[in-house]
C-alpha cells in the first residue's frame, strides 16, 4: 500500500478497535491495530534505551512520532477509554519533544477516561502531565526562550482537579508567575503591565504558599516592586 493508504488504513482500523471497547476497565490489548503499534513501540523503546544523551533521545522520537499520528487520529476520532499504553505514551514523547499542541490533542480524552500510566511511572497521568509541561515552561524561560503561555493555562484547567502532589502543582503555577512577571520591562513598567503583574503575584503566591522551597521568591520580590512603582506612578499622576 502507498503511505497515504497506509495511514488511512492504519487510522480506520484504529478507530474501530477503540470503538469496540468502552471504559478504563476494558484495555486495547487484543486488538490488531493495538497490538501492532505496541510491538512497533517496544522496538522504538529499545532503540532510546539504548541512547545515553537525552537530545539525542528526544531527535529519535521526533523521526518516530509520526508513524503513531494515524493509530493516534483513530482513537481519538472514535474511543470510549479503553486503557491504551500506545496513546498516553505517544502523548509523553510529544510532551518530550515540545510538541504541547500534539500532546494537548491526546490529554483531554486521556483525563476525561482516567487513562492508567504505564506502569514504569511511578506519578499519576494528571501529575506527570502538569509536572512536565511546567518544567519544560521553567527551563525554556531559564535558556531566554519563549513559551507559550496558552499552553500552561490550558494544562492547568484540563488538570485542576487532578491529584497530585503540591510540589507538582507549586511548578505550575511557578511556570504562569513567570511567564505573567516575565511580561513587564525591567526599565519602566507601563500602567498596562498591572494586570500581569497582579496575576504574575497571584501565581507566585500559590506557589510559594503549595511548595515553599519552589523557587519563587525572587520573583515574586520583583513582582511586588513593580507593584508599588505603579502604586507611586498613579498617586503622581492624581
Amino acid at each position: 500500500m502507498s503511505n497515504p493508504c497506509r495511514r488511512h488504513f492504519q487510522r480506520v482500523t484504529a478507530a474501530t478497535a477503540a470503538a469496540a471497547l468502552a471504559g478504563p476497565s476494558q484495555s486495547m490489548e487484543g486488538a490488531t491495530a493495538y497490538e501492532l503499534q505496541l510491538a512497533q513501540m517496544a522496538q522504538d523503546r529499545l532503540r532510546l534505551k539504548n541512547i545515553q544523551g537525552t537530545e539525542a533521545k528526544i531527535a529519535l522520537k521526533k523521526t518516530l512520532l509520526p508513524e503513531y499520528g494515524p493509530y493516534v487520529e483513530g482513537v481519538l476520532s472514535a474511543g470510549n477509554g479503553a486503557q491504551d499504553e500506545v496513546l498516553v505514551t505517544v502523548m509523553i514523547w510529544r510532551i518530550d519533544c515540545a510538541d504541547f499542541d500534539g500532546a494537548l490533542e491526546i490529554v483531554p480524552y486521556a483525563l476525561k477516561h482516567k487513562l492508567a500510566m504505564p506502569d514504569r511511572f511511578e506519578r499519576t497521568l494528571g501529575c506527570v502531565i502538569a509536572e512536565e509541561v511546567a518544567t519544560a515552561a521553567i527551563n525554556a524561560l531559564k535558556q531566554s526562550r519563549i513559551f507559550p503561555l496558552q499552553t500552561l493555562l490550558t494544562v492547568a484547567e484540563l488538570t485542576a482537579n487532578e491529584d497530585m502532589p503540591d510540589q507538582a502543582r507549586a511548578k505550575l503555577h511557578l511556570a504562569m508567575g513567570k511567564i505573567y512577571s516575565g511580561l513587564v520591562s525591567d526599565d519602566k513598567p507601563a500602567e498596562t503591565d498591572h494586570d500581569n503583574l497582579e496575576t504574575a503575584k497571584l501565581h507566585l503566591m500559590r506557589a510559594i504558599e503549595l511548595h515553599t522551597n519552589c523557587g519563587g521568591k525572587k520573583d515574586l520580590d520583583r513582582v511586588e516592586r513593580f507593584l508599588k512603582k505603579h502604586a507611586a506612578q498613579q498617586q503622581a499622576a492624581d
